[in-house]
């Protein structure tokens, strides 16, 4: 049934490609050199109506440099690409150096990043696959936010997001997906932040993505303990026994058509996706989805698995954003040996996200 879902998309993308936004991201990371190397590939620029958003100088100029380097990975010329300029000041361009983040860095990633949702919103665009960014860049160019998923959020208006990491085996070709409950916030507050409320969010917002953007209706959900070995029935934690376990059983009577398996113990919550995801799919039964409870506990094991494929989706947007789930890898900028698989599997995402929910309204 999945596969056929699959084809049908691809069918539907074929005559409606998915028109993306792609930022480069902060420009003296490698942003610039994972999207010249993505778009280099046929079965990447010739299937989507793409667009750039960013700097086409910047891009020629990266497109140069790696030429000089021992690069082995085929380029895009920037002059085939279709590029929006977003205008900075002159003095910002001149201060992007790669390899050092600083708030000019900072500025112009930011910029790329409010037109493109700007766009979005206004109906130019389906979807927005994101750059790597980096948070330390931003502050010091007077941007406080925790990451490109809030800032995404606010514009759009919403209040209610997650970010959702996505990744599909090469072995096997099963797809993970986990959801965290709780982002970029020091561990010691995790166990105050964390509420039935905030699961109950959380939850919803996984339940309406696998419907929506996966076509997955009665879903198996995977919920982890937060506590070693769930709390050993209090001995190691108080949370499962106050209120997570009571919370799970009664989200399991208010959502009869889903199997929520819960609390796992952190520690073998990963097993069965682990076997899954290497192959050996016959001793494992993996749910459609895992819901951990703080960022740690769940992209440790993801990044452990799929570090150079996963992507980071923001869910509760009114449109789809994706990006690779690394980041601006600073000490490699212009160097030639970034890997652009994590950013071809976001465009990948993104593209089949859309057509599904383009099919969806139609």
């Amino acid at each position: 049934m999945y596969q056929n879902h699959q084809g049908n998309l691809e069918n539907f993308g074929k005559e409606n490609p998915p028109r993306l936004a792609l930022t480069l991201g902060d420009p003296a990371g490698i942003g610039p050199e994972v999207i010249l190397k993505a778009l280099a590939d046929p079965t990447i620029s010739q299937k989507y109506d793409i667009t750039v958003v960013g700097n086409r100088d910047l891009l020629a100029q990266t497109y140069e440099r790696l030429n000089l380097t021992q690069n082995l990975v085929p380029l895009v010329n920037p002059e085939l690409l279709s590029v929006i300029d977003v205008q900075l000041n002159e003095e910002i361009n001149g201060e992007i150096i790669p390899g050092i983040g600083n708030a000019a860095s900072g500025a112009a990633s930011f910029a790329y990043m409010e037109y493109a949702i700007a766009q979005t919103l206004a109906g130019k665009f389906d979807g927005i696959v994101t750059g790597p960014i980096a948070k330390s860049a931003w502050k010091a160019a007077g941007y406080n936010y925790p990451g490109q998923t809030e800032l995404l959020a606010e514009k759009s208006g919403v209040k209610r997001f997650g970010m959702l990491f996505v990744a599909r085996s090469p072995h096997t070709n099963w797809t993970l997906r986990a959801l965290l409950a709780t982002t970029h916030i020091p561990l010691c507050q995790v166990p105050e932040t964390l509420t039935p409320q905030l699961l109950t969010e959380k939850l919803d917002l996984l339940v309406e993505c696998l419907n929506q953007d996966f076509g997955i209706e009665k879903a198996r959900i995977a919920i982890a303990g937060l506590n070693p070995h769930s709390g050993e029935q209090g001995q190691l934690g108080r949370e499962e026994q106050d209120w997570l376990i009571p919370w799970l059983e009664q989200e399991r009577q208010n959502r009869p058509q889903l199997q929520l398996d819960g609390p796992i113990p952190p520690d073998t919550m990963w097993v069965k996706p682990g076997q899954a995801w290497y192959g050996n799919s016959h001793l494992s039964n993996p749910a459609d989805a895992y819901l951990a409870l703080y960022h740690d506990q769940g992209l440790i094991p993801v990044k452990l698995m799929a570090f150079d494929r996963a992507v980071n989706t923001s869910i509760g947007l009114p449109f789809v954003r994706t990006s690779p789930d690394h980041g601006t890898a600073f000490d490699i900028a212009g160097k030639g040996i970034a890997d652009a698989t994590s950013m071809k599997a976001a465009i990948d995402l993104a593209a089949e996200l859309v057509s599904q929910r383009l099919a969806v309204k139609l």
